[in-house]
């Protein structure tokens, strides 16, 4: 186990609550979540739901571990992804699963939203995450990043509110998405 890996093991054990991350040989600690944060992601999960994203064989989970390929220690957990159903087939290493098991993945802007909209955007291009989107609520608008290659994604596209986020058909479920609620979780 390298030195970052033991420190971030031990960051886990002392900070309890806080998510620890290595992105880009850089260990991350973010405390944890506010109510609005949680409300967000409660609203994520019970669309994908009604949407049939089991159906379509997708699990959706918070908080999983993705094994990243920018670094030979570095991990991110991202506040929501979308799996294959098999994705525990996919297990590399302490709690974290292969990127390819990996069909989207959602942030939600917190106190490091600069890695939210930097850092994390890199790392999931450069593990070939098909759909990264982002409710980025320090800008007060929702971001959606596709196809990736080459290290980058293609295409993003930013939506306000008011708006909605079509998410791509190749994720097996026709869904938008409305932006006001990714930013405050629900219609309050």
């Amino acid at each position: 186990m390298s030195r970052i890996s033991e420190a971030a093991d031990r960051l886990s054990r002392e900070l309890p609550g806080y998510r620890v991350e290595i992105l880009q040989g850089r260990l991350t600690a973010t405390p944890h979540a506010d109510g609005t944060h949680a409300l967000i992601l409660t609203e994520l999960i019970t669309t994908f739901h009604e949407a049939g994203a089991r159906q379509a064989g997708l699990k959706y989970l918070q908080a999983i571990g993705l094994w990243l390929p920018s670094g030979p220690d570095d991990f991110a957990i991202p506040d929501l992804s979308l799996v294959a159903a098999d994705f525990r087939h996919n297990l590399v290493e302490s709690n974290c699963y292969a990127p390819h098991a990996f069909r989207m993945v959602a942030e939600v802007t917190g106190p490091h939203w600069s890695d939210d909209l930097g850092t994390k955007t890199d790392c999931y291009a450069q593990a070939g995450i098909p759909v990264y989107l982002v409710a980025d609520r320090r800008h007060d608008e929702a971001v959606l990043h596709t196809d990736p290659r080459g290290g980058e994604y293609r295409s993003r596209k930013t939506f306000k509110r008011g708006t909605s986020v079509p998410l791509p058909e190749s994720l097996g479920i026709t869904l938008e998405l409305p932006v006001d609620r990714l930013l405050d979780g629900d219609e309050a």
